[in-house]
């Protein structure tokens, strides 16, 4: 199921694409109204999903690239042993393996993983997971590489739930 390695390329591709274009477009920190409800935002986290470990003082760094890196090999390993009947898990593992590798690469070059997209609304108060600025309720910003990581775990999920009734049989 290597077969699906060029779905990782083609996601790490975009995202260092579009990274590319935020970092030389957009103003750090500068939202910049796109539609109702999304921004384009440039962000830099230097921690892991909602900035957990920002603070941490910069070993995180290396520890999230270590991490990363051993999580790409397992499924590299997994994607090589599936059988031809999971190909929606094998799609899945390449979204994943392109979102943590797209990931990686920013935080080896730079220091922090490049975001640019916000998501928000307006309202007085806030649904959990996102937080207020005086305005607006904004999810923290990501990238093309975090919605490839969860859109290939929801796939994962689904798959895990719905897919392998087909297979248990075979």
């Amino acid at each position: 199921m290597l077969k699906w390695l060029w779905l990782s390329v083609i996601v790490i591709a975009l995202d260092q694409g579009s990274k590319f274009w935020a970092t030389s477009e957009l103003t750090y920190a500068v939202p910049v109204y796109v539609m109702s409800s999304l921004n384009w935002l440039l962000a830099h986290n230097t921690g892991a999903a909602f900035s957990f470990l920002s603070e941490a003082g910069g070993w995180q760094r290396w520890f999230f690239i270590v991490l990363a890196t051993v999580v790409s090999v397992v499924i590299v390993i997994w994607l090589k042993g599936l059988p031809r009947t999971d190909k929606y898990l094998a799609i899945a593992l390449a979204l994943i393996l392109g979102g943590a590798i797209g990931n990686v690469v920013d935080r080896a070059l730079y220091g922090y993983v490049v975001d640019f997209v916000q998501l928000y609304y307006v309202a007085e108060s806030c649904l959990p997971g996102f937080y207020f600025n005086g305005i607006q309720c904004n999810w923290p910003a990501f990238n093309i590489a975090d919605m490839a990581i969860v859109g290939g775990a929801i796939l994962m999920v689904v798959d895990g739930v719905f897919g392998s009734k087909g297979r248990d049989n075979k």
